[in-house]
């Protein structure tokens, strides 16, 4: 296979010799042979020396690597990067009759750069964020297959909204193996829950949160739970399991809170401690006494870009102002944001201001993060994006 070659310009080289996956566009001296994107390309340096080897596109990222030493990427390199995660993940003791719902594929936190994988039961949902995955997909799923066998039966592609829209590929999401499944129901922690990767979030479920969601679980004993942007009420769920005397669970969603209502009735089936609203969730906060001890934001990601920093870490403040400021006294409140631009300070700054302006007396209990199978290379810190703090009020 001929590949194509990226000639850096001079002192470019650092940050790869430091073994970060990514190549600017604005770090490019040249470009050697046809390259489209999504091609397999060299990258060197500008005197040649091999840097590594990796998928172009046309952007801002202009390659994310692959590999930092001379590979070609076949059929053997898929299945040796993707049985490596599998053996994280099995190691982790995520791949059980009790747990069978993870992330196998963190992009850049399992070096396949621009892939995301995640399991649920014998469906993998796979989405690719660069033309060289997408094109690369036929290769992955063949890959997936060897490395799992009939533990894997069906592969649903849900890309339509993660590929670059400037690559025009007009993908539409699709089984890429087996077919669409009825009512499928996966498990974690011994849990269930439906899992909608046909038209819910993401790929369906918000995995990130499990370890989150076992914390819950642990704290909310006795206490009234309000789980603010409840999604498809994963912590709801966990807070039913842990003895809470109440749980509410509110979403600006009709669709996601009915989804909600669907798994704690899963689990808990006629269980009168639940009750679910789909509201605004600053509305609702507005509008309620002191009448939790628990509370649960986990809102979507305020920003995905920086120029609206500003605006989401203002939004941040407003948020758990007002939820610190209704929490009942020796109440717990669990705060998250999963917007990578987004600092872990940013966001610690702008709970401690929310905080301040209330004038209670606020404990940090636990920080808060992604799980192990998000794993974050020590080389590439962009991949940590979920931050949360877990807090007493007092």
């Amino acid at each position: 296979m001929n590949v194509g070659r990226i000639f850096l310009k001079p002192r470019k080289e650092e940050s790869l010799l430091r073994f970060h996956p990514w190549v600017f566009s604005g770090a490019i001296a040249s470009v050697s042979g046809q390259v489209e994107d999504g091609d397999v390309v060299e990258v060197h340096d500008s005197a040649g020396r091999f840097l590594g080897v990796g998928h172009y596109q046309v952007g801002s990222i202009a390659v994310r690597i692959l590999s930092f030493r001379p590979e070609t990427v076949d059929h053997g390199f898929w299945t040796r990067r993707l049985r490596s995660a599998y053996d994280v993940r099995r190691t982790l003791g995520l791949c059980t009759a009790g747990n069978d719902t993870f992330r196998l594929v963190y992009g850049e936190g399992d070096m396949l750069a621009g892939l995301v994988v995640d399991m649920y039961g014998q469906t993998a949902v796979m989405q690719a964020h660069s033309v060289g995955m997408h094109r690369a997909r036929t290769a992955v799923v063949a890959a997936l297959k060897e490395v799992l066998g009939d533990a894997l039966q069906h592969v649903y592609y849900k890309s339509e909204g993660t590929l670059p829209f400037k690559a025009a590929l007009g993908q539409e999401n699709e089984y890429l193996l087996g077919g669409e499944e009825n009512d499928a129901v996966a498990t974690e922690n011994g849990l269930r829950f439906h899992i909608d990767w046909l038209k819910g979030q993401k790929t369906g479920f918000f995995v990130d949160q499990r370890e989150n969601r076992a914390l819950v679980e642990r704290y909310a004993h006795g206490r009234s739970v309000l789980n603010m942007f409840c999604y498809t009420g994963g912590f709801s769920v966990y807070a039913m399991r842990g003895n809470a005397v109440a749980v509410h669970s509110v979403d600006s969603s009709a669709k996601a809170v009915a989804m909600t209502e669907k798994n704690v009735e899963l689990n808990f089936p006629d269980d009168a401690r639940h009750s679910a609203f789909a509201a605004d969730a600053f509305d609702f906060l507005e509008a309620t006494g002191d009448c939790y001890d628990l509370i649960v934001l986990d809102p979507p990601a305020f920003a995905k870009h920086r120029n609206v920093l500003r605006n989401a870490l203002q939004g941040y403040r407003k948020l758990n102002a007002v939820a610190i400021g209704k929490i009942r006294p020796g109440g717990i409140l669990f705060t998250f944001s999963c917007s990578q631009v987004v600092s872990k300070n940013d966001f610690r700054l702008a709970v401690f201001s929310a905080a301040a302006r209330t004038g209670r007396h606020v404990r940090i209990l636990h920080q808060l993060t992604q799980p192990a199978d998000h794993p974050v290379s020590i080389c590439h810190p962009e991949g940590e994006y979920l931050k949360g703090l877990a807090l007493l009020v007092e």
